[in-house]
């Protein structure tokens, strides 16, 4: 095994990097090359904070630092597909925030220039490295749950305060694009038990302002005759991060299969009783990076790629369409920045 650290970049200097990114290089012995923001002042912080070894002048020149190798893009979703494209034509590999691009058509743009590129590019869906997702993938493949007959994910929080960027319609936001990406790629990841991939049946949502979804149900139809529910809510009375699997000789719930680092359970019912495990609280983000270093460094399969991540966006853009929303709009950055 090659033992070379990752030298990442940073581009913004988002809280959510804390969790997903700062603490898991530290963990893996990873470097934190360099951070960039729109505020100066606020990446000098985070740098300060967080062990950056230096701070550039605007995110064009982060991404074309040729110390660094990754460049991680936890952005507004808006700016996922704009930056993670030019990372990518900059020779970078990249490992961005979900969802990857604000619809299909930037998605499939990323999955072109990451071909071209010959760049490794990964979707964040960090719950899937985590144990809490693989055991459900185990009762199933074990048999123990019999044939799956039913999925049930529900990703829920309370409302951000209306002046939050998962508001903004220009910046690609929604509940089905901040929550509901979970839930749908949580249903997707269980065709090799359901014969193949689902197709959207139905969806209905309820909109917070011009075009964007304050929740949006979604009703899917797998090959086998399974069905499964994927539903988001971002003003919910409470926080909801469940996955339930229901099979022929009993269900397993993850009681929050996005964030196991705060509930790791999973509870399991067949005819033999009911049983409940605990799969451990490391963070989902860190079995996520070292999966990403390990197929950087030693070529170790990733489950994640560009294909993957445009399989997603269309299937997100096929639930806007069917509950009456528009897809997210294209973002198209200044020509200088």
């Amino acid at each position: 095994m090659t033992d070379a650290p990752l030298r990442i970049g940073v581009l913004g200097a988002a809280r959510i990097a804390e969790l997903s990114i700062v603490g898991p290089a530290r963990a893996g012995g990873h470097r934190l090359v360099a951070v960039a923001a729109r505020d100066q002042g606020r990446a000098e912080t985070f740098a300060a904070t967080h062990g950056v070894e230096r701070v550039a002048s605007s995110y064009a020149e982060l991404i074309a630092d040729p110390e660094i190798e990754v460049v991680y893009n936890p952005l507004a979703n808006g700016l996922h597909a704009p930056w993670n494209l030019a990372a990518l034509q900059a020779g970078k590999h990249v490992l961005t925030e979900k969802p990857s691009a604000s619809n299909a058509g930037e998605a499939a743009e990323v999955r072109e220039a990451a071909a071209t590129a010959g760049t490794v590019f990964m979707e964040g869906f960090h719950y899937l490295f985590h144990p809490v997702t693989r055991r459900l993938h185990e009762l199933l493949e074990s048999g123990e749950l019999g044939e799956l007959r039913h999925v049930e994910a529900m990703v829920a929080m309370p409302a951000p305060p209306d002046s939050d960027v998962r508001w903004s319609l220009p910046l690609a936001g929604g509940a089905l694009m901040d929550l509901g990406c979970y839930s749908l790629h949580a249903a997707r990841m269980l065709a090799p038990w359901a014969g193949g991939a689902p197709r959207l049946a139905a969806a209905r949502g309820g909109e917070r302002a011009a075009g964007v979804d304050e929740w949006l149900f979604a009703d899917l139809e797998f090959p086998g005759g399974a069905t499964g529910t994927a539903n988001c809510h971002m003003a919910y009375d409470k926080w909801q991060m469940s996955c339930r699997v229901v099979g022929t000789r009993g269900e397993a719930t993850a009681m929050n299969f996005v964030q196991p680092h705060l509930d790791d359970r999973v509870v399991v019912r067949t005819a033999a009783g009911e049983r409940t495990e605990e799969l451990g609280r490391r963070s989902s983000y860190a079995f996520q990076l070292e999966a990403f270093a390990a197929h950087l460094r030693d070529g170790a399969p990733l489950a994640l790629d560009a294909e993957d991540a445009l399989t997603t966006m269309r299937l997100i853009d096929e639930c806007y369409r069917a509950a009456g929303f528009p897809a997210r709009p294209r973002t198209v950055l200044p020509a200088t920045v």
